[in-house]
């Protein structure tokens, strides 16, 4: 007779399980807490935290991947045509919270409430703070903040958490910088997590686990961008469309 593999919990220390072993849909471990350390010491494996209020803190490596590769963003027309010609601004790491509420407030198919409690805030400020978690804002001409991305950067990996559009088409405009930024400062993927057919056919790709952390693990080898971003918006000019 089988038998559902067993979850471990986590202690104290900030050990996880291989996640090489995790089960396929990626659950991994529960428990522990969002202490930075923690988190940081998650994302340079593989692993992420995701679950609702209420639950325990569950932690996910899924089997397969989702990954963005820079040189592979398809950028359709239409995205192209507002990316020369729309009236908005980027800006970097200006509004990190906000960004973050923005995501926790967006519906999504399926989903009763958000991932995003108020303690996954606190944890991902502190990162903010820490020069590891970052976002990427679109301003209107009259500069309100009406889309954005955040996620986590360690190495030359980018993380992507969540996105928010409060205008058409603003968290792709907020994607294709993201992505061009990649490319500017030799970023090796942008994580999606999981897979999804809107990113997809972005060009976003299932890669499987193994590889994925194959991939991982060299990209921790390199600086990346740490600290804070707001000092990289020069960057941004730099990009043509």
């Amino acid at each position: 007779m089988s038998r559902e593999p067993l979850i471990p919990r986590l202690g104290y220390d900030y050990i996880f399980p291989n996640p090489r072993y995790a089960m396929k849909e990626g659950l991994l471990a529960y428990g522990g807490d969002l202490n930075p350390d923690r988190v940081l010491m998650a994302y340079r494996q593989g692993i992420f935290p995701w679950y609702n209020e209420g639950d325990p803190i569950l932690w996910w490596s899924p089997d397969p991947r989702l990954l963005l590769y820079p040189e592979k963003f398809k950028i359709h027309r239409s995205l192209r045509k507002k990316l020369r010609h729309g009236h908005y601004k980027i800006k970097l790491d200006r509004n990190f919270v906000d960004v973050m509420r923005h995501c926790a407030n967006v519906p999504r198919h399926g989903q009763n409430g958000t991932w995003i409690l108020p303690e996954v805030v606190e944890s991902y400020s502190m990162l903010h703070a820490q020069g590891f978690a970052h976002s990427v804002e679109v301003y209107d001409e009259e500069d309100r903040l009406v889309g954005g991305l955040y996620g986590v950067s360690v190495g030359t990996a980018f993380f992507g958490e969540s996105m928010f559009s409060l205008q058409p088409d603003s968290s792709k405009i907020a994607l294709a910088h993201m992505v061009e930024l990649a490319k500017l400062w030799k970023f090796d993927f942008i994580d999606c997590q999981i897979p999804s057919d809107h990113l997809i056919r972005l060009g976003a790709e299932r890669v499987d686990r193994d590889r994925f952390l194959d991939e991982l693990e060299e990209t921790q080898k390199k600086p990346g961008v740490p600290g804070d971003w707001r000092e990289h918006e020069s960057s941004i000019e730099a990009i043509t469309w």
